[in-house]
């Protein structure tokens, strides 16, 4: 089946590494001007943006790109999905006689009818997982799952390890991707010091330093802290009385505060203050003072550990916070790029903003060379450690050669039983190491919302319900659009009935509908019959609207390209208002085709001067042709720099892409794919500051090339710094690029990443998803849900994970259905805005399926908006955790039936809203979630667990994890209201479709 991924090259992204911060040298002089160590800094002080929203306030931010990077709960995949449920671990060694470590386990994505496996590979260079899909019908061996790996040779082959403290190595394994806690130091600076120990020696800090500590965090008493310390004493009081303390999205962090640290008179450098400031990977320099001061520079610090300035001035005038961000060069890009200007005028979104940038730039430290040498040499030292452990058992019944497919081997009754009381024992060990890591927060499976309920960008409408053909292809039409189904071409839109333009004898595989140029392009037909057909929009227009016969393939004869016979796949460049140009590839053949100017100045003059019959085949004129050594399977067009004749061809066959001159027709190899099967995905044209990019996708791989300028005709590709790669979770068959989001589409998930570099950001379950058109806004066909997850208490708790392998406890509920018993889920038509994923206004659905022409009015933020809910923090004090995990305890092993369960019978259906808020009032519950913008607890969420409550600043608390935290507010919509719900929950995120 052909794949929408040819219109992907279309898509231009705004990419430009400036809003993230320029390189620059920096040098300072001390008091008594003697030039002090100079670094190289990327500095980010705010950039123009012209995605920004113009209607805003100045200062006020706007964009929907606040995220944490790679965030725990979707990346800890052994604490998530293995530990403590039933699963399988390998051993072997490499061709390099490397040791190596495999573990699967079968999913099936929180009873979303969606089975998959997940696989994990420990390798001394780093840990790669990958989703690989279920078929009941055809087993899956470790061998494929490691060639998928791309790892095919072997010294010595996979064998299985059966000892059950097997989960506690490779849970230590896991750990060395990073602590899920963050110590971050806090520097008072007061106007004009130069120097840090002018800055360390500041006994007490101002009115304003006070205000933002309490905005960050809360002060605590460090004797008997039994929270993450981050290094603080809490014994003895060594390291002072007090210190500041937060939990951010389930991440506890402890802030090494200058003024709040022992002090001493004696001591000009405060070394006992340096040895926690200065060992931070982090620091926020808190600055007094106006701008014209003497500017604050990383060279002002001594410390070859901190790798990470946030300056922070605030305006008591205007009461709003000023950001800067100096980052040591070697440190990768990461986000949220600061607003332009840096200005935050709500202090909430800056407590918020700050804390995620933060966070995320202590995760790209990690990946500096000087750490990640670390981090992988210690991860070397211990699967070799640990492969030298196993070693004896290789002669012992523990570690036996055995296929993956023998899961469940049917087996004689005692072997059953005696495999039976082996997993049971496995499952206990494991979720004892998982409750032990919960008691120590050290937990990775918190999920909370971001400050403000904020509608994700990413969060689609419903265009269509109960949409009832296979699509094929699409482009939008105006704010219709234009499908290629099984029956037919037909225009829908979304509150009118579907209308069919052309009928199934033009089987129509690929289309682009240019409204400026009047002119819709169709590759239709297949094999050496399929063509290319160009038809002037107006005309088709006008048939539709004198509701003329549906055109058939015989009454398109006049619309044929002739010399496209055979044609398999064409690519366009609609970028610029440069002439169109259009490349057809005929097996290993390129046709380049060029739209001749119009003398008649302009589309509306054709569509007055020449007869609505007319086909506009003879506007074309073909240019050249372009022999390649094969069949290429991707295409896209690249806009030179210059109008000359310096355009290229990105194409994809055999094990490569190449690009391809094409006033010359020379290749040139672009990179070369090693792996034994290449599934080619996409080659996405993204510009950077006006010079040419390609994210070349493939298998699980993306991988950027920087596309060197032309010189004198001839092109050399060359590795460039800006170069970067990365893999997929699940291998996509389609991708689209959305600056600043890369959104990998498979058959049952979206994967959201960040362009700049390819870090995760969001991952959502979508049963049967299909992408159908991705030029401008994203269309997509996806199943209707008719079960939904209980978020009552006996199947889930705030660290109680549900094994993917087993039902749920007690019974899931079933909500009410359309269907009729025996039919299939219906599918509807899904739409992304390309203006909420490329930052401007958000505006709420223009419909809801379930009501008719039900128009949502523009509200505020937080109004209206179906945001993530709110799951417990599980990161809380001593006492709190102690009751989770007794709770938690009793839930894994069964002997706990609290927590709101729901009434099997139940004489008629009610809301789900209203289901949700009487299950929150069931019973009190410990582990009361923190505020969604604060993340701290309240002793008043605590003694009243009612459903939703809200502060008197706008901020919710909510008790259940599944419920969302504007739903039941007065005069805002029920869930119903949404046509998409981005269902938050410990086990897996959900794209639920009503």
């Amino acid at each position: 089946m052909h794949s929408v991924s040819e219109d992907l090259g279309c898509r231009r992204g705004d990419f430009s590494r400036k809003h993230y911060g320029s390189v620059e040298l920096l040098i300072s002089s001390d008091a008594d001007g003697a030039i002090q160590r100079a670094g190289r800094f990327r500095v980010e002080n705010g950039s123009s943006d012209e995605l920004q929203n113009t209607t805003a306030l100045p200062g006020t931010w706007r964009r929907t790109d606040v995220h944490l990077e790679n965030p725990e709960y979707h990346t800890r995949w052994y604490f998530k999905y293995f530990l403590g449920q039933v699963h399988q671990n390998y051993i072997g060694n490499d061709a390099e006689k490397s040791p190596f470590f495999l573990s699967v386990t079968l999913s099936d994505q929180n009873n979303q009818r969606v089975p998959q496996y997940r696989a994990i590979l420990w390798r001394k260079t780093g840990t790669q997982k990958i989703c690989l899909p279920y078929s009941p019908t055809k087993t899956l061996s470790v061998k494929s799952i490691l060639s998928a790996m791309n790892l095919d040779k072997f010294e010595k082959g996979p064998r299985e390890i059966f000892h059950p403290e097997i989960q506690k190595d490779l849970l230590v394994l896991e750990e060395q991707e990073g602590s899920v806690n963050f110590k971050f130091g806090v520097l008072f600076a007061k106007d004009g010091q130069l120097t840090d120990d002018e800055m360390l020696s500041n006994e007490i800090g101002s009115y304003a330093f006070q205000k933002f500590l309490n905005l960050l965090g809360d002060k605590i008493t460090l004797k008997g802290w039994t929270g993450y310390r981050g290094g603080l004493d809490t014994k003895n009081d060594t390291t002072g009385v007090h210190s500041v303390y937060t939990v951010y999205q389930g991440h506890e962090i402890m802030f090494h505060v200058s003024t709040m640290l022992p002090y001493s008179k004696e001591n000009k450098q405060q070394v006992e203050r340096k040895r926690h400031i200065g060992n931070d990977i982090v620091t926020i320099v808190f600055q007094e003072g106006e701008e014209p001061s003497p500017a604050f520079k990383p060279s002002m610090i001594r410390s070859h550990f901190t790798h990470i300035f946030a300056l922070v001035r605030y305006d008591q005038q205007n009461d709003n916070y000023r950001l800067k961000i100096f980052s040591e060069e070697s440190v990768p890009l990461f986000g949220p790029p600061l607003p332009s200007p840096p200005v935050f005028t709500d202090h909430q979104e800056f407590r918020d903003f700050l804390l995620v940038k933060l966070i995320n730039g202590e995760k790209a430290t990690l990946e500096t060379p000087t750490f990640a040498q670390k981090r992988r040499r210690t991860l070397d030292m211990l699967i070799r450690s640990l492969y030298q452990d196993l070693m004896p058992d290789l002669h012992k019944n523990m570690l036996n050669r055995r296929s993956f497919s023998d899961v469940l081997p049917e087996s004689p009754k005692s072997a059953r039983k005696k495999e039976e009381a082996r997993q049971a024992e496995f499952v206990r060990i494991g979720q004892a190491l998982k409750l032990k890591s919960i008691v120590r927060g050290d937990a990775p499976s918190s999920l909370v919302a971001s400050g403000i309920c904020k509608k994700e960008p990413w969060e689609p409408q419903c265009f269509c319900s109960n949409f009832p053909h296979e699509a094929v292809c699409a482009d939008p039409w105006g704010q219709a659009l234009l499908v290629s189904t099984d029956a037919g071409v037909l225009l829908v839109d979304d509150d009118l009935p579907s209308v069919p333009v052309f009928d199934k004898t033009l089987p129509v595989k690929q289309m682009h509908v240019l409204e400026t140029l009047d002119l819709l392009i169709l590759r239709a037909d297949k094999g050496k019959d399929a063509r290319l057909f160009v038809f002037r929009l107006s005309a088709v227009h006008k048939a539709i609207e004198g509701k003329q016969p549906v055109k058939s393939k015989c009454d398109c004869r006049d619309n044929k390209l002739e010399k496209t016979k055979g044609c398999h796949l064409y690519a366009i460049n609609t970028h610029h208002s440069r002439e169109l140009r259009i490349v057809v590839a005929i097996r290993n053949k390129l046709l380049l085709i060029t739209r001749k100017h119009n003398k008649l100045g302009g589309v509306a003059s054709i569509s007055l001067l020449c007869p609505l019959s007319e086909s506009p085949v003879e506007e074309f004129q073909y240019i050249r042709e372009i022999c390649l050594s094969d069949s290429p399977a991707v295409m896209t067009l690249v806009d030179g720099p210059t109008e000359e004749s310096d355009n290229l061809i990105c194409v994809a066959y055999r094990h490569q892409f190449d690009v391809v001159n094409e006033s010359t027709g020379e290749a040139f190899r672009l990179h070369h794919v090693e792996a034994s099967r290449v599934n080619f995905v996409a080659a996405i044209d993204v510009y950077e500051d006006g010079e040419a990019g390609l994210l070349l996708c493939y298998n699980y791989s993306c991988i950027y090339k920087k596309v060197c300028p032309f010189n004198g005709g001839s092109f050399l590709v060359q590795p460039s710094a800006s170069d970067f790669q990365f893999c997929w979770n699940q291998a996509p068959y389609a991708i689209v690029c959305a600056f600043p989001y890369l959104l990998a589409f498979t058959t049952d998930s979206m994967e959201i990443r960040l362009v700049v570099n390819g870090n995760l950001v969001h991952t959502a379950v979508v049963p049967q998803l299909q992408l159908v058109a991705s030029r401008s806004d994203i269309y997509f066909t996806a199943t209707t849900a008719v079960n939904e997850i209980s978020s009552g208490g006996s199947s889930k708790g705030a660290s109680a994970h549900n094994s993917p392998q087993t039902p749920p406890g007690r019974d899931t509920p079933v909500f009410p259905s359309s269907l009729g018993e025996g039919e299939t889920p219906s599918k509807n038509l899904y739409k992304i805005p390309l203006r909420n994923l490329v930052g401007r206004s958000i505006e709420r659905p223009l419909k809801s399926p379930l009501v008719s022409k039900a128009v949502t009015p523009p509200t505020s933020i937080g109004l209206g908006i179906a945001a993530i809910p709110v799951t417990h923090s599980l990161s809380l004090s001593r006492m709190e955790i102690k009751e989770i995990a007794s709770r938690t305890r009793r839930e894994l092993l069964g002997l706990s039936d609290e927590g709101g369960t729901r009434s099997e019978g139940a004489p008629k259906p009610k809301s789900k809203a209203r289901k949700q808020l009487e299950e929150s009032q069931g019973g009190p519950k410990p582990e009361t979630a923190r505020s969604t913008s604060s993340d701290r607890i309240t002793s008043g969420s605590l003694e009243s667990p009612s459903a939703l409550e809200a502060n008197p600043e706008g901020r919710y608390h909510s008790t259940g994890s599944d419920q969302d935290p504007v739903a039941n507010r007065e005069g805002s919509p029920v869930w119903g209201s949404s046509p998409f719900q981005l269902t938050a929950s410990l086990d897996e995120d959900i794209i639920d479709l009503k």
